[in-house]
């Protein structure tokens, strides 16, 4: 049984793998913290693919003192070569004593040979412990691994009543400053940033990370089924990937040369096929994809059964039935068609309200 200090010492790790929430991509967060004799020797997290993960930093940090000691790590120590060595070999070298896990790495290249080589080098292994905080951290690192296919998170801001725009398509600002602030901070967590054609053509939409520093852009991606993308569109500076089903070269010459990526895919009624598209974004490296579009592509990703989450903004203002809803989903004959949710967190942001929620019904990660 687990005791009070290894709580504690775990909670240390997930904290310290936090600190990659914007940066880590496409490896998970992973934080380690390497304790004796009640003091903590070192502790470190895993900064960028293809820099050391956390235990060989924390490791190193420790020196000789690591032996006999015990790692708390957030994630199962992997036990193949990549870009870096295995952290399990580096456990064992360093004569740890007892290696405590969060959670077994969901990677089929790892999965559980980390915790049988050590414990074939006479290390004490532990894994479970605050296995639900570990998770959540990197659910999307999990969702790819054993679902192939990115977690899917969608944003939307509306009013009180559901709606994201008047009839007319106007919609800046719904909510405030402050909530448009903190929708930043899901941007620059995410991999990826997936937004529709109409998006481009209502708004301009650049879609990257701003007032908040962050060491890197998501990748901003966009279905456009037809290629209407215009050649003067802003998300066109600084790369975008555009997935359509339309073999136009001279089109798709003209935007390689502004530097987009544009992704040709088989069409299902003449449309992007969505499962596909998101199972290109996994081979990508893709974790986590934010969802910023408007209600048709919501309601068929919702239709499709894609969306794993939702990320609700709610401001304090009616704008009554003729305004456009959060989600085409059509007419529904039967309340067993409805999409069903969890709720998650609740809180207030600035003068608007924030509820995540998850879908009911995906495939479990």
């Amino acid at each position: 049984m687990h005791t009070a200090p290894d709580h504690q010492y775990m909670a240390t790790a997930l904290r310290l793998a936090e600190q990659g929430l914007y940066t880590t991509s496409p490896n998970p967060r992973v934080g380690c913290v390497v304790v004796r004799d009640g003091q903590v020797l070192s502790t470190a997290w895993h900064q960028r693919a293809g820099e050391p993960h956390a235990e060989p930093l924390a490791l190193r940090a420790a020196g000789d003192a690591a032996r006999g000691a015990t790692a708390y790590v957030t994630l199962e120590p992997c036990s193949h070569y990549g870009r870096t060595p295995p952290c399990a070999d580096a456990l064992i070298a360093a004569g740890v004593a007892r290696v405590v896990i969060a959670m077994q790495d969901p990677n089929p290249l790892v999965s559980g040979r980390g915790v049988v080589k050590l414990r074939a080098a006479g290390i004490v292994v532990e894994c479970g412990l605050m296995e639900a905080a570990a998770r959540e951290l990197n659910i999307g690192f999990v969702s790819r691994m054993t679902r192939g296919r990115p977690w899917l998170r969608s944003k939307i801001a509306m009013s009180l009543d559901g709606r994201t725009a008047l009839s007319n398509g106007e919609s800046q600002w719904i909510t405030g400053a402050e909530a448009r602030r903190d929708v930043q901070h899901w941007r620059a967590r995410s991999c990826a940033v997936l937004t529709g054609i109409n998006t481009i053509l209502a708004d301009d939409a650049s879609l990257n990370v701003r007032d908040i520093a962050t060491p890197r852009q998501p990748l901003r991606v966009v279905l456009d089924s037809r290629l209407r993308m215009p050649l003067s569109a802003k998300i066109l500076h600084g790369g975008v990937l555009i997935y359509t089903v339309t073999q136009a070269a001279e089109k798709i010459a003209e935007l390689e040369k502004l530097g987009a990526t544009v992704c040709v895919l088989d069409g299902v009624q003449g449309r992007v096929d969505l499962p596909a598209m998101l199972r290109d974004l996994a081979q990508r490296g893709i974790n986590e994809v934010l969802v910023e579009a408007g209600s048709v592509l919501n309601g068929a990703l919702l239709q499709a059964g894609l969306v794993d989450e939702l990320v609700l903004y709610f401001a304090p203002q009616l704008l009554g039935d003729m305004a456009r809803g959060m989600a085409a989903l059509g007419e529904l004959s039967s309340l067993t068609q409805r999409v069903e949710l969890r709720w998650q967190d609740v809180r207030r942001v600035g003068n608007d309200l924030r509820i995540l929620v998850k879908v009911k019904g995906t495939q479990n990660v």
